[in-house]
């Protein structure tokens, strides 16, 4: 698509915004209903599509994908009335007789850029929230996910008009074009890299952003650790969509007494979950493209390799993988991982470990396993991190009734739910002074009966 060309369509979108068509709460909760329509019509579509790209099975792509947007949307299509109605506030003494109140008011045109590791999941829930906040939406999928996006423009396209909301496939070329467009508001989901690249270019406009990236995210395990349920769940999240999460277990930092049995367990439900040659399960997925698959390998090292590392270059395959003796060193190390390999380090002393974890950038993601309550309060208070799970992984993403985020380098701002609906909302504070009463002592010439009034309400 030419610049002029996209330049057509945001400019259509404000004039379409400015008229007020998205304002009426009826109207976004029509289109809110429209949506999910289209996406329960076109589940087939969209499971063959998830497959075709990522080599997700049909009950990954719901659980992970479809029906979590799903929820999204009846989420927002009970609640939306009620958050984007005014709400009452106090009102000071000093600005008697006053009504004080929040008005929650659409930001405009809105540029959603999404990755292709959940490349329905990732487009169209935060597109949900903008609806529901009565925003339009220029909506920019990855072109490294090709079928997925194509069936998110077919869905979209027969819901929306262009003027309401635009999907503009391509690359590079479209993104440069769009970030050199003025939005009100960018939200962008993917690498830290190009994140930089977004913020830079909201910058000249001062458009405020939201960005979800990543960062390596730790898994610790102590002593006190069921390591039973703990492999199981670390294995779950770990080598969901292989690896390909943002918010996957980057590497696994144990107590030193407890490694052998850890890794141990590791293996055995990693076989329990995808068989003893990962390779031959169908419901196990692909890596995304050559280079993504290319740079996995290369953070493989056979010396430190514990179990799997069992490769299908011709379909971008790499089993599940776990290393030991693993250093801060290693190459494996100095990057988000974003595949199948799991790292295991450990530590004497846990304040050491949380020391090593808060001199790094702050991770999307934390996991801690423990059954020890002083040490879940000690962790979530000194580390700082987006979100996490005490016991679990990767789940407190999936709820509707807590904002998702990161913070520092693993990102800025949220969605999902009220939290989502209020990142693409400004909210007005507003003063309906009465004319019926005017207290003097804010006039001047000022007297000392006024000061002291003054100092009366102000203390």
């Amino acid at each position: 698509m030419t610049p002029e060309e996209i330049h057509k369509i945001v400019t259509r979108q404000r004039e379409y915004f400015t008229s007020g068509a998205t304002l009426p709460v009826d109207n976004r909760v029509d289109a809110l209903r429209r949506l999910k329509a289209a996406i329960q019509k076109h589940e087939n579509d969209i499971a063959i599509a998830l497959k075709k790209d990522l080599g997700k099975s049909r009950s990954e792509g719901y659980m992970c994908e479809i029906g979590m947007v799903l929820s999204e949307l009846s989420f927002m299509i009970k609640h939306v009335r009620s958050y984007a109605r005014e709400k009452r506030a106090i009102t000071p003494l000093a600005q008697y007789v006053s009504r004080s109140y929040v008005k929650p008011s659409p930001r405009g045109v809105i540029l959603i850029m999404s990755p292709w590791n959940y490349p329905f999941m990732l487009t169209l829930d935060p597109l949900v929230d903008a609806i529901a906040a009565g925003n339009t939406a220029v909506v920019k999928p990855s072109a490294y996910s090709p079928y997925t996006s194509e069936i998110v423009q077919t869905i979209l396209s027969e819901c929306f008009a262009p003027d309401y909301v635009a999907v503009i496939t391509g690359g590079r070329a479209e993104n440069s074009c769009l970030l050199n467009e003025c939005f009100d508001y960018i939200f962008f989901t993917g690498s830290q890299a190009v994140g930089k690249e977004v913020m830079r270019h909201a910058a000249e406009n001062l458009t405020p952003v939201t960005l979800e990236l990543g960062g390596k995210s730790p898994v610790i395990v102590d002593k006190t650790a069921k390591l039973n349920i703990t492999a199981r769940r670390i294995v779950f999240g770990k080598f969901l969509n292989c690896g390909q999460t943002c918010v996957a277990p980057d590497y696994i930092y144990c107590d030193e007494s407890i490694r052998d049995d850890l890794i141990k367990a590791l293996i055995r439900e990693t076989k329990r979950q995808f068989g003893a040659d990962a390779l031959a399960n169908n419901d196990y997925g692909k890596i995304i493209n050559q280079k993504h698959f290319d740079r996995i390998s290369r953070l493989i090292d056979p010396e430190k390799k514990v179990y799997g590392g069992k490769m299908d270059p011709e379909n971008l395959r790499i089993g599940p993988t776990i290393l030991s003796d693993v250093t801060w060193d290693d190459p494996v190390m100095q990057e988000e991982i974003f595949g199948p390999i799991v790292p295991v380090l450990t530590f004497s002393d846990i304040e050491d470990a949380l020391q090593e974890i808060n001199a790094h950038p702050h991770p999307l993601a934390f996991y801690l396993f423990t059954q020890d309550k002083k040490t879940v309060k000690h962790v979530t208070e000194t580390c700082a991190f987006g979100g996490g799970c005490i016991n679990d992984t990767i789940i407190h993403l999936a709820t509707t009734n807590m904002g998702f985020g990161g913070t520092g380098a693993s990102g800025m701002g949220a969605y999902h739910g009220k939290v989502g609906f209020d990142t693409f909302s400004h909210h007005k504070s507003i003063v309906d002074k009465k004319t019926w009463l005017d207290l003097p002592m804010r006039y001047q010439p000022y007297t000392k009966l006024y000061d002291n009034l003054v100092r009366m309400f102000l203390k």
